[in-house]
């Protein structure tokens, strides 16, 4: 999933800076714009159907209001999910027929692309949901699949042992103590990844130390939401293994710039 020469840029619900978050003509731009990979967020349906939207209501970006969970999978469909997208005090995406995509659907029309599935819920039936849309897509050795929620990753972990996970967030706010005081975990983990934002209110998470700790427990890293040029450069130059960014159009041409400049050092 991870496995590369130089790090990642994946674009953040597809570039949400960009276009209409988690919506497929987001996700076809940062793709189009030479990002490595997708991450996207996911929530079950009425109908039980993981599809790709950040929160728990439709209200703050579509032209519909109410739960998710209220709607089916082809409702969701229908909905105006480039109502709210707003880009020089316009709303280019307005009326386009832009929906609510199933994970299923991205994971067809983007069949060779690493993708990042975030789930947005504690249910158990919510990983048994994703892990069955990445089967039979064939998906698994281009998935990692994370969470805040312990609950619903340990389901993942429990049920569909073959798929990647990330760090939860009691397991990577364990790790970020542990590195504070160079405390090394000895033993397998079940998880492959972290994908951390740098600071996570006043708490300072991601640090060369941390960077360091996580390598040498054979994990990698990504770093959410990263935007800025000397940001990234900064965390390129700590050695993290991939930033997830709003803005792939910039993350994809500074990662290069960097990585070539690297390579023509040495």
């Amino acid at each position: 999933m991870f496995a590369s020469p130089r790090p990642l840029v994946f674009a953040h619900r597809g570039g949400a800076r960009l276009a209409p978050e988690n919506t497929m003509v987001a996700l076809d731009n940062g793709l189009a714009l030479g990002a490595d990979g997708l991450e996207l967020d996911v929530q079950l349906s009425s109908d039980g159907i993981p599809v790709v939207i950040h929160d728990k209501t439709l209200d703050r970006t579509t032209g519909h209001t109410g739960p998710v969970r209220d709607f089916t999978a082809d409702d969701l469909a229908n909905v105006d999910a480039g109502y709210r997208f707003e880009r020089d005090g316009s709303h280019p995406f307005r009326g386009r027929g832009i929906g609510v995509p199933t994970l299923a659907a991205v994971l067809a029309r983007h069949r060779d692309t690493r993708v990042i599935i975030e789930m947005k819920g504690a249910e158990p039936a919510l990983a048994r949901a994703v892990a069955k849309d990445v089967r039979a897509a064939g998906a698994v050795e281009r998935v990692c699949v994370g969470s805040f929620h312990q609950r619903s990753i340990v389901t993942m972990r429990e049920e569909a042992r073959e798929i990647v996970t990330s760090a939860s967030q009691p397991e990577a706010r364990w790790a970020l103590h542990r590195s504070w005081v160079s405390w090394p975990w000895i033993g397998p983990r079940p998880y492959a990844a972290f994908q951390v934002p740098e600071r996570a209110g006043r708490l300072r998470v991601v640090t060369p130390t941390f960077i360091d700790q996580v390598h040498n427990e054979g994990q990698v890293i990504q770093v959410w939401v990263v935007n800025d040029q000397a940001d990234i450069i900064r965390l390129l130059d700590w050695g993290v293994d991939g930033v997830i960014s709003d803005r792939p159009d910039v993350a994809v041409k500074v990662n290069a710039a960097w990585y070539n400049e690297r390579q023509g050092s040495e």
